[in-house]
């Protein structure tokens, strides 16, 4: 055995490589370095890739909506009676007919009756909010020059004309006086009439009995029949003169199906609307909303009693008094937000399946009607600026 010297070791550092024959090598510890082999090519740089460049529409891809089938049916009722239907009006109008939830239909081309957008026209001077009087302050003692503003100049499709005096607790008119205000705007204008009462289940059958007669034909909207009163004998006045009902009911779905199973006893479907109460926005919408949507969906799914077509009191949003009161500076003004108020308050009944809106501000009606008329493709949007209403200042 040959001891390699610390001098030998030493000098051999320097040396690529080492050749030993017939040599056994004894080490306390060996630490071997192995060097990379030299590269005999070498590799090209990678080629630099542009930057992908940001997209500058929106991918376009095929939508095509579910297709559902409903079992039930909206009933049809018609609204106002023209000169040859036994009425005078210049047109008449239809409202339901649905056959699936609100404007869903539509892609697949089963497009139903719009909602029918109607004017609250009252027969006496009445405390209104600045935004609305504005608007209507020199007409408030005509109900026909009223009603005729709004057909004229707001766009009305129809007028409820609200008799507000027949009210014991206020004027007191008689059943005679107040057919003859219905008479006389029945004369001004030529869209079909919703008549009101005043809340009072005696004056108003008393009211509707004469009114239902003397209006005999035109088809009037009675507004309202209510399980507070004598339903049994308000339906069969209705009937006899050949108007329809307008059903009142609680926010209450129970209470609706009675109401409309006592009236059916009576009257045929296309002769009955239900109204469930319109709580407006800050007043309890989420549950309006909620209410009429469940009511519109059992009466899809096959309930019978429910199948009829929904009215909104929209102008109910009036009596938020966030509507109208003056408020602080970024509330403000409230010409503007009383209008939006209203607005709200009637496009969340739309969603819900509503078929009648009684409304009152011209621009809530005006914005109404726009929106109805591009839901049920009447008229063109303009979906380029819809993206900007999160930020958009008015």
């Amino acid at each position: 055995m040959i001891k390699i010297s610390s001098k030998i070791l030493d000098s051999l550092k320097n040396s690529g490589e080492i050749h030993l024959e017939g040599a056994d090598i004894e080490v306390a510890e060996l630490t071997i370095a192995l060097q990379p082999a030299a590269m005999t090519t070498t590799s090209p740089e990678p080629a630099t890739q542009p930057p992908t460049p940001m997209p500058s529409r929106i991918l376009q891809a095929a939508f095509f909506p579910p297709r559902v089938e409903y079992p039930g049916q909206i009933a049809e009722v018609k609204l106002g009676a023209t000169k040859g239907e036994g009425g005078t009006r210049g047109r008449s109008l239809v409202i339901g007919g649905e056959k699936s939830p609100a404007f869903f239909m539509r892609a697949h081309g089963l497009s139903t009756h719009p909602p029918v957008v109607a004017c609250d026209v009252f027969d006496t001077k009445i405390p209104l909010p600045k935004a609305i009087r504005t608007h209507v302050k020199d007409v408030m003692e005509d109900p026909s020059a009223w009603a005729k503003r709004c057909v004229e100049k707001f766009g009305a499709e129809m007028i409820t004309l609200q008799l507000t005096s027949i009210d014991p607790k206020l004027k007191d008119t008689s059943p005679k006086e107040a057919a003859k205000t219905v008479e006389e705007v029945l004369q001004a204008v030529d869209v079909p009439l919703g008549v009101g009462g005043c809340g009072d289940p005696v004056k108003d059958l008393a009211v509707f009995e004469e009114v239902a007669e003397v209006a005999e034909g035109e088809r009037l909207l009675i507004s309202s029949v209510s399980p507070w009163m004598d339903t049994k004998r308000a339906a069969e006045v209705i009937k006899k003169h050949g108007h329809v009902a307008l059903a009142l009911s609680g926010m209450d779905m129970n209470e609706a199906r009675e109401l409309n199973r006592t009236l059916y006893h009576v009257l045929p479907r296309e002769q009955i609307v239900m109204d469930t109460s319109t709580a407006s926005l800050g007043s309890g919408l989420e549950f309006t909303y909620t209410l009429m949507a469940r009511i519109r969906l059992a009466a899809l799914m096959g309930d019978y009693e429910l199948q009829l077509p929904m009215s909104s009191g929209s102008t109910n949003a009036w009596f938020a008094r966030e509507s109208w009161k003056k408020m602080d500076p970024q509330w403000e003004p409230r010409e503007l937000r009383g209008p939006l108020w209203e607005t709200v308050t009637a496009l969340t009944g739309l969603l819900a399946g509503v078929d009648y809106f009684m409304m009152m501000h011209p621009a809530a009606v005006r914005t109404v009607k726009d929106l109805i008329q591009n839901l049920a493709g009447q008229k063109a949007g303009t979906p380029a600026k819809i993206a900007d209403w999160v930020s958009m200042r008015i």
